[in-house]
């Protein structure tokens, strides 16, 4: 894991660009504080901060040069040694034995396809001196991030807005309709737009060339949706565990130590407890979060029936207390470059800073899996609706009566459930996150914002759809923005194992009946992994997330401030709804209080962070 800079600009002497690339890689030295170095060539400017992991020797710094070709890389290629080993078997030679110089090589044999060949994480940038071409890719799901500055012929990139932030493009122009994202839906990014005009985003998936002054992006994967696998269910599950086995064969790769975020919860469990089950015996170190109080959630009692199972586990522990808070919020900011749209980064941001106290290097952690594997609980609206447009009538009022039964609702919510999966039957995912967008809470912008999102239908019933938006723009690119940034803030490498596309190409060929069986989410992985998992974290109902304290109680402590001291009501919002939200909730009501968590962090951000 790294940090990576760049430009060409032929405007720029070498003076300057020496200044400038020196700027920017000193703005994200946490992202690689083993080894820094820049390349030049005219008008293409290199830069890199080395976090290292595989092949630990100074031959591995970068920028790499091989031939005609030079690189700069953050990630991890996760089957480097298969396709390293292909690539001799064709007379290839190497000279090192990391994951970089194989980029390179399968750059220099396959082109712009060599992308298609990797199993991993990663954002790159590849400078071509003989045909004078930038190509730049980032991984499948955006796990690691790419953001550029483009104007005329003029082209600069970084791994961090803070880098970009250096570079004589930037301008702090404010891009509206991500704030509105953010307020409304709690989106911190969306497809290639950021928080600041000037800024974008390659989109996860895509290829970016910058030849003669023209850009182009390209898509170069997606998952196919909608045509379903004709295995029977103990077939699939078997196949889902040799893909989830395999995944985190590859993801344990590494010359530094490997541990792991445990959280409690079915997802980073069944990590943890794969990883000991391939490694039977072997001392692996996790970490933990918790809260104790009044209404706070401790999930160490399911972290206790991993560790129970698998002894040589070494688990670690940290219960942030208001001091902690108070102490950490401003670097946490820094760090996340965005307005938080949730408290629950702070809690992760507390769990890289128990890491990274530890001397660890590279963590396995959980994201992705809710996304794809239906575990959230609002797939249920899709799939009483999927019910529903099946003629199966009898069922879908069942399964409402069913899981509003395991929620605990009473006869009204059940009532007004079944009447959002009815129009879940009828709306797309596009008109019913517009929906959401407008009403959900009261609309904050001066003016109404058109063209903010675009979800199209793919191929494949409601839940499919859902699920194919939650993975590409309404769930996880939020969570993998703050996955990085709260890990790289103390130079960890986060790794999520089931963020393998093989694995996800699968699930997506799945039934919903094996992903949701009666009211049990991810039912295939808790059948693959029985036995595996502690029964008691294999049979766990509830859904508990990332809980943090933070939009109540912190908001009425440690982080007071955000709401007294100086806020701020930016000219693009409603003062008078603003104003009245914010003095209804210091008046005691929590029912919005998510939404002042965000105008409070926007508020934030705006004063300290802006430029």
């Amino acid at each position: 894991m790294c940090g990576i800079a760049g430009f060409f600009d032929s405007s720029a002497g070498r003076e300057t660009s020496e200044m400038v690339i020196a700027g920017m890689l000193e703005s994200i030295g946490h992202r690689g504080p083993d080894a820094r170095d820049t390349w030049h060539d005219d008008a293409l400017t290199f830069g890199h901060n080395r976090l290292s992991i595989l092949d630990l020797s100074n031959d591995a710094n970068q920028p790499m040069v091989r031939g005609h070709l030079t690189l700069v890389f953050n990630g991890e290629i996760y089957n480097y040694i298969e396709i390293r080993e292909r690539l001799q078997k064709e007379g290839v030679s190497f000279t090192t034995s990391g994951d970089t110089e194989v980029i390179l090589a399968a750059y220099q044999k396959w082109g712009a396809e060599c992308v298609k060949e990797f199993t991993g994480m990663w954002a790159f940038a590849i400078w071509d001196s003989r045909e004078k071409m930038l190509f730049a890719s980032r991984d499948r799901f955006g796990i690691k991030p790419f953001y550029y500055i483009n104007e005329d012929d003029r082209f600069y990139f970084a791994s961090e807005f803070k880098a970009l932030k250096k570079c004589p493009l930037f301008k702090s122009g404010i891009n509206l309709s991500q704030v509105s994202r953010g307020l409304q839906m709690g989106w911190t990014c969306y497809n290639d737009e950021t928080y600041f005009e000037v800024i974008r985003a390659l989109p996860a998936a895509h290829n970016l060339t910058f030849y003669n002054g023209r850009l182009t992006i390209s898509r170069y994967w997606d998952v196919e949706t909608g045509n379903y696998n004709p295995m029977s269910f103990d077939e699939k599950k078997e196949k889902f565990l040799k893909l989830f086995d395999d995944s985190i064969r590859l993801h344990m790769r590494s010359d530094v130590p490997v541990a792991s975020c445990l959280s409690g919860g079915l997802d980073s469990s069944a990590i943890v407890s794969q990883v000991q089950a391939r490694n039977p015996g072997v001392k692996y170190k996790t970490f933990s979060i918790y809260y104790e109080g009044k209404d706070d959630v401790d999930e160490r009692p399911f972290i206790r029936e991993v560790i129970a199972k698998y002894p040589a586990i070494e688990p670690y522990y940290f219960s942030p207390v208001d001091k902690d808070v108070t102490e950490s919020f401003h670097h946490a900011m820094y760090h996340a470059e965005v307005p938080c749209t949730g408290s629950s980064f702070i809690s992760q941001y507390f769990l890289m800073k128990l890491i990274g106290m530890h001397k660890i290097k590279v963590v396995l952690d959980g994201q992705g899996a809710d996304e794809y594997l239906a575990g959230y609980m609002h797939t249920f609206y899709r799939l009483i609706a999927d019910e529903m447009m099946a003629g199966r009538i009898s069922n879908a009022i069942h399964l409402t009566k069913e899981i509003n039964k395991k929620i605990g609702s009473d006869g009204a919510k059940t009532i007004a459930h079944f009447g959002k999966s009815i129009l879940s039957a009828v709306n797309g995912e596009q008109s019913l996150y517009e929906l959401e967008y407008k009403n959900y809470f009261p609309f904050l912008s001066n003016a109404p914002l058109s063209n903010v999102f675009n979800l199209p239908k793919v191929k494949g019933n409601k839940t499919d759809n859902f699920l194919y938006h939650q993975l590409f723009s309404t769930s996880l690119p939020s969570l993998l923005q703050y996955e990085d940034r709260n890990s790289m803030a103390f130079s960890i490498e986060s790794r999520v194992p089931f963020l393998d596309h093989r694995l996800v190409e699968f699930a997506f060929q799945l039934k919903n009946e094996d992903k949701i069986r009666g009211t049990e989410t991810k039912y295939i992985l808790r059948k693959a992994m029985a036995g595996i998992l502690p029964k008691a974290v294999e049979e766990r109902k509830d859904k508990k997330g990332f809980v943090t304290p933070g939009e109540n109680k912190w908001l009425r402590g440690p982080l007071r401030h955000l709401i007294d001291d100086g806020f701020i009501i930016p000219d693009f919002l409603k003062k008078d709804v603003v104003s009245r939200i914010i003095r209804q909730y210091r008046n005691g009501d929590n029912s919005k209080a998510q939404v002042v968590w965000r105008l409070a962090t926007l508020s934030y951000w705006m004063k300290n962070f802006l430029s």
